[in-house]
């Protein structure tokens, strides 16, 4: 089975991460870690009002900083991953989140994407929108979204290691998965 991990380097990704390796069998999964890289959230807001000749090298710094950030992030989750047996890959790709995840899974050939959901709901959802949504809305095949209960739902709590449930259904996001996919 081929399993694209979409991360973000929050808590939620790292239990989606977790789930992975305790549902799946290493010996007939292979993992492609990947990580969408935005360069509007990527790149300090002072660049939006950034003049004269120090822009373009401190841009390309930042630019250079945030790759390597993200190249950091899909390694130590695959590293994670094959010292459990699994056969894992990487990439990172600049884009916009949704189409990134989309046009990777079809590019590689992913039976099943898994990713971790924010919760966002009410006012955040709207501001903030709902990648998983948009993902398991687009995606040709399975989607798989973790998530945590509301009172567990920190992003501290699974980054400190303490191992938080996934609740599939916990929010109304999780319930209009059920009904698409």
């Amino acid at each position: 089975m081929k399993v694209l991990l979409a991360v973000d380097g929050s808590g939620f990704s790292k239990l989606a991460e977790r789930v992975i390796a305790k549902q799946y069998r290493p010996e007939n999964t292979e993992v492609c870690v990947v990580h969408a890289l935005e360069w509007h959230r990527a790149i300090p807001a002072c660049f939006s009002f950034a003049r004269g000749n120090t822009y373009g090298p401190q841009f390309d710094s930042a630019m250079k900083k945030s790759r390597e950030q993200a190249a950091v992030l899909v390694s130590s989750v695959a590293h994670a991953l094959q010292e459990r047996g699994f056969r894992a890959s990487t990439a990172v790709v600049e884009g916009d989140p949704v189409f990134v995840i989309l046009g990777r899974a079809a590019e590689w050939g992913a039976d099943l994407i898994v990713m971790g959901s924010h919760g966002h709901t009410g006012l955040n959802r709207i501001l903030f929108g709902s990648l998983s949504r948009a993902v398991a809305r687009g995606a040709p095949g399975a989607v798989e979204i973790v998530c945590v209960s509301r009172p567990e739902r920190t992003n501290k709590g699974a980054i400190d290691g303490e191992f938080l449930e996934p609740i599939r259904g916990c929010h109304a996001e999780c319930q209009d998965f059920k009904s698409h996919h």
